[in-house]
């Protein structure tokens, strides 16, 4: 049984800090995040016997918490009106620019992730999985249950509506 917890322990130590990553790119809240994150170690933990090791652990128990995420994410938006905040979110520009490219380029990738944020649901989900996942469209089309067209376009879609947000708060 000791041996069982070191086990459990260990793993949850080398992967919680790019769980609970993923959760939050998809629910927005760190403590929601984190309550996806242990319900997801917990579930694959109790259903460890399922794991056909057709892929590797990790990718395995990333897809249940980006399922879990995802489901979270759906209950929560049916409980709640739309924050007014979400909806009138601007990314205001840090006057402490960094001079050095790479403080630069932190700035826009900072700026894309907030960018993102604003979107519509299924577009920062799907861009989510596609661009920072690194989801192809027949996986994300599984995930999210559209058609790969739909899947397609809706991320082509996203990616444009991120553009334009991007050149109007430039």
């Amino acid at each position: 049984m000791q041996g069982k917890q070191n086990a459990q322990l260990e793993i949850y130590n080398r992967y919680y800090k790019a769980m609970y990553n993923t959760a939050f790119r998809i629910v927005k809240h760190s403590a929601e995040a984190e309550d996806v994150m242990q319900e997801s170690f917990l579930s694959a933990f109790t259903k460890l016997h399922t794991f056909k090791g057709d892929v590797t652990f990790g990718a395995w128990l990333k897809r249940i918490v980006i399922n879990n995420s995802i489901y979270h994410y759906k209950k929560q938006q049916k409980k709640q009106a739309v924050d007014l905040d979400d909806v009138m979110y601007k990314v205001e520009d840090n006057d402490g620019v960094a001079s050095d490219q790479n403080g630069y380029t932190e700035l826009k990738a900072q700026k894309v992730m907030e960018t993102m944020k604003s979107l519509k649901d299924n577009y920062r989900v799907s861009l989510t999985l596609h661009l920072i996942e690194g989801y192809d469209y027949e996986e994300i089309s599984e995930i999210m249950n559209i058609s790969y067209a739909n899947c397609r376009t809706t991320i082509s879609r996203a990616k444009q509506s991120l553009r334009k947000k991007l050149t109007v708060n430039a």
